[in-house]
């Protein structure tokens, strides 16, 4: 059986949700291939995986065919950068850097990789698989667009850069229904900061923003301070025959990898159903509990880092991942702030807690 070696960067929630994915991908059964694990962190907090500490000495002992950068938000850049040279696969956890971060130091590290992409999971929802399959299969052209992406991190012990590491999610799956290449343009930004983060006292936890795709109007909000998970797009087309066609689809309810799509037009008066995908009563196998879409980009990850296979949703390459970078940066630039609210005016004890279903 053929062998991969894998490379975690990261050993925190990020980086132990990646772990499960391999571990769970190795062997005959799955991908026929032997998954060969290391990580680099700066400190071992798992004793039966090899264990680097630095980036340099773990790519010259270890030479991994694929490495994951999981580490956290603010230290994206870093790693990424001290890859130059490396001529593996990168998947990187979003976003791919900090506003604070030079952009273009980290593609120039990155020039020689066999292949990149950022962790954008929600391409891998079957919701969102079947929506851009029929809009650009039918020829159906953006007409406006909403999406609503929240969760609740208030209190959450892992360290953020803020709301744009949520939005990123939503702004992609957006784009991804442009038919004629147009980008989004970011049109206004107002957002709130608080301390709900660990990272500091004017964290910006959330941020709504108007934007256009071509002549489509985009609206977004998104929050991490919605008390409830919340993760919607709600779309309107126009088809070749210049009819309207409607879609719907919300990601994450009730548990992580339930998602749902409805399409459907105006037929004299009636709704008719042009395509429909439900996954909330999906058999979820043991174990694999919150990492359903973690598992498909993964699988993609390893199969190109082995031998080039192409993968099954196209990868956010760098190219691609520095544009939206350089959007997340604008629309934290120039959005008009409100704030700091002060959840805890009188100091915190941060929370150890591990609830995947109100962190995801």
């Amino acid at each position: 059986m053929d062998n991969v070696k894998v490379l975690i960067a990261g050993m925190g929630y990020a980086g132990t949700r990646f772990l499960t994915a391999l571990r769970s991908l190795s062997g005959p059964r799955e991908l026929g291939l032997d998954i060969e694990i290391a990580y680099h962190a700066r400190h071992r907090t798992i004793e039966d995986v090899p264990y680097f500490a630095t980036i340099e000495g773990a790519l010259d002992a270890f030479s991994p065919d694929l490495v994951i950068v999981a580490v956290t938000d603010s230290a994206h850049a870093e790693i990424l950068t001290r890859l130059a040279g490396y001529r593996g696969f990168v998947l990187a956890e979003k976003p791919l850097t900090s506003v604070h971060d030079d952009l273009d130091a980290v593609a120039s590290a990155l020039r020689d990789v066999s292949g990149f992409a950022v962790d954008l999971v929600g391409r891998y929802s079957q919701a969102s698989m079947a929506l851009q399959e029929y809009v650009h299969r039918n020829g159906l052209k953006l007409v406006r667009a909403h999406a609503t992406w929240g969760k609740n991190r208030i209190n959450d012990h892992r360290p953020t850069v803020g709301v744009t590491s949520e939005v990123i999610h939503s702004l992609d799956l957006v784009q991804r229904l442009s038919l004629d290449g147009s980008q989004l343009r970011l049109r206004d930004a107002v957002g709130v900061c608080s301390d709900y983060s660990v990272s500091g006292p004017d964290v910006l936890d959330s941020v709504a923003l108007t934007a256009q795709l071509g002549d489509a109007v985009v609206s977004v909000y998104s929050s991490f301070v919605n008390i409830t998970r919340q993760r919607t797009i709600d779309c309107t087309f126009r088809d070749p025959e210049g009819g309207l066609v409607y879609a719907a689809a919300e990601y994450s309810n009730p548990t992580w990898d339930a998602d749902q799509l409805r399409i459907w037009r105006d037929a004299g008066g009636r709704e008719e159903t042009l395509c429909e995908v439900d996954t909330r009563n999906d058999p979820v196998p043991e174990g694999f509990d919150t990492i359903v879409g973690l598992r498909r980009i993964v699988t993609d990850a390893v199969r190109f880092a082995h031998d080039r296979q192409r993968p099954v949703v196209p990868f956010a390459g760098i190219e691609e991942s520095v544009r939206l970078q350089r959007l997340l940066n604008e629309i934290e630039q120039k959005a008009q702030l409100t704030g700091p609210v002060g959840y805890f005016p009188d100091g915190r004890v941060v929370s150890t807690e591990t609830d995947l279903e109100r962190l995801g």
